[in-house]
């Protein structure tokens, strides 16, 4: 069984990387040819254009390799069946739980590969691209947004970490692709929303370790006292200080990572920047259910390498008669489209009827197995 192993997976890992190379120069073809329309803005050159392309494709790696074993497994299975060489296995006592073993052992592979690329290779490559063409563009990542960048943030008494003693609003005109934020206006608000300060800024530079550097910094602070006076208008002079000065710290949970996280694609990201700004969002009380769905589906998706191979075995007990090689090929792009379009519209689903995450990102998955489970046992008996 050890020969029998090393040759299906010699077979199955040769096919699988030749459908996936196919699929990655189709799929690069189309991209450049979009690219092709930015080409000439700013600094955009075609050159620029194939490298954003190039960076572009560990993330269709990542999303294809389902795919690709599915096809590139049952393009070797057929071809066995074909020859008859799958007959002969059988005969030789290999029985159906022992082939799904074998192709179990060859997904771990491809699963560790889908792994690899959707939480290492991919969103590093996707961020990258992103910052190159905005850089050679001249760009700022925030200027399609006509009040520019918003984001919330908690206001805590010994900087990052202690007791949470205020919230802060804060709006950036733009961010561009190094981090810097251009004309900053922060809002801050005590436990009751009372508003306490508002300081504006014409840069702020990531100095690291949770702070921020402010530039040209005018402070504007608003008596508490003051603010809860009723009855008569309190001296305007005692209520309201205002300080400008050349630069200041501020110590803020935002980091330019979660910043970035606003134009990003879930999708692109990877399982552990997507949990830390799920908590981020979380402890500022906002919505979190297309990143944790996100995440889950991070999670799970390596798993889809073993039920796409599952659904190639059955492919293997159909005669030559029941369909040629490239109709059984067919079949599994089909298939494969649906699990793409079932992820896809289970994800909506789950975010407009609140499902658990975990429940939204699993069940396609559960349904496909469910179906190669059926399609094994139909073929057994059949």
């Amino acid at each position: 069984m050890k020969v029998l192993q090393r040759y299906l997976a010699a077979e199955i890992i040769r096919a699988v990387s030749f459908v996936l190379l196919a699929f990655l120069a189709l799929f690069a073809f189309f991209d450049l040819m979009n690219e092709l329309q930015a080409v000439g803005r700013g600094g955009y050159r075609l050159e620029h254009a194939f490298l954003y392309v190039l960076m572009g494709l560990p993330g269709y790696t990542y999303e294809l390799m389902p795919i690709a074993a599915l096809i590139g497994t049952i393009y070797v299975l057929a071809q066995l069946a074909s020859r008859s060489e799958f007959t002969i296995m059988r005969v030789s006592s290999m029985s159906t739980l022992m082939a799904a073993g074998m192709l179990a052992k060859i997904g771990v592979v491809f699963a560790i590969i889908t792994f690899l690329f959707g939480e290492l290779i991919s969103p590093k490559a996707s961020e990258l691209a992103e910052k190159l063409k905005l850089r050679v563009q001249g760009a700022s990542i925030s200027q399609e947004f006509r009040s520019g960048l918003w984001a919330k943030d908690v206001i805590r008494k010994n900087g990052a970490t202690g007791e949470a003693i205020g919230s802060r609003f804060l709006n950036a005109r733009e961010m561009r692709p190094d981090g810097q934020l251009q004309g900053v206006k922060i809002y801050e608000f005590d436990p009751n929303f009372h508003m306490t300060a508002i300081v504006t800024a014409s840069r702020a530079s990531y100095g690291g370790a949770n702070t921020w550097r402010l530039e040209q910094v005018t402070e504007t602070r608003f008596s508490t006292s003051a603010s809860a006076q009723t009855g008569s208008i309190p001296d305007l002079t005692t209520a309201v200080s205002t300080n400008s000065m050349a630069t200041r710290t501020l110590v803020s949970e935002i980091t330019p990572d979660i910043l970035a996280v606003l134009f990003a694609d879930p999708d692109r990201m990877s399982a552990y920047d997507l949990s830390a700004y799920t908590k981020h969002l979380q402890e500022n009380q906002q919505r979190t259910e297309r990143y944790e769905i996100a995440f889950w589906k991070k999670v799970i998706y390596p798993f889809a390498v073993f039920v796409m191979m599952a659904l190639a075995l059955p492919f293997a007990y159909l005669h030559t008669r029941a369909g040629g090689v490239s109709l059984k090929i067919f079949s599994g792009i089909m298939i494969g489209v649906g699990f793409q379009l079932s992820n896809s519209l289970f994800s909506h689903l789950g975010l407009l009827n609140t499902w658990p995450a975990l429940m939204t990102a699993i069940t396609p998955s559960i349904l496909f197995l469910m179906v190669a489970i059926a399609a094994l046992w139909w073929v057994e008996r059949h």
